[in-house]
């Protein structure tokens, strides 16, 4: 089954989400990924570790043959994400503290996560889709 990809902004991500939860039942997997946004004059992430991460998680997640949901999260640039106030630091359902974020959402909870330093970890994202 194709993954079904969910994309939002700071200013769309309640409605996106909302969607995103009243689907999840209908997957075996269900992630949200936080990333920067692209940087227009490149069309390149300004964030490195996103550059990384990206290509790695989307072949994993294109590889598994279960339903996988992918809710990607887009920051915002780099001004607005480095402000101490951006909303998804300060939600307690994310607390956010670096970008790439991957998170495995189940039942209504963040269940397991890899920060910015493990998202491109092969192994690391496979443990986190298979929910071990």
């Amino acid at each position: 089954m194709p993954m079904k990809v969910l994309d939002a902004t700071v200013s769309t991500f309640e409605g996106v989400f909302q969607k995103f939860t009243n689907e999840a039942a209908n997957n075996k997997a269900n992630l949200i990924l936080f990333l920067a946004d692209k940087d227009p004059s490149t069309s390149l992430s300004w964030c490195p570790d996103c550059v990384r991460a990206e290509p790695v998680i989307y072949k994993k997640l294109e590889a598994s043959a279960d339903d996988v949901a992918l809710l990607r999260a887009y920051v915002g640039d780099r001004p607005t994400w480095r402000n101490p106030q951006h909303p998804w630091r300060s939600d307690s359902r994310f607390k956010l503290k670096g970008v790439p974020t991957l998170i495995r959402w189940e039942d209504g909870a963040m269940k397991a996560r890899l920060e910015d330093h493990e998202a491109h970890l092969e192994h690391k994202i496979d443990a986190l889709l298979s929910g071990s």
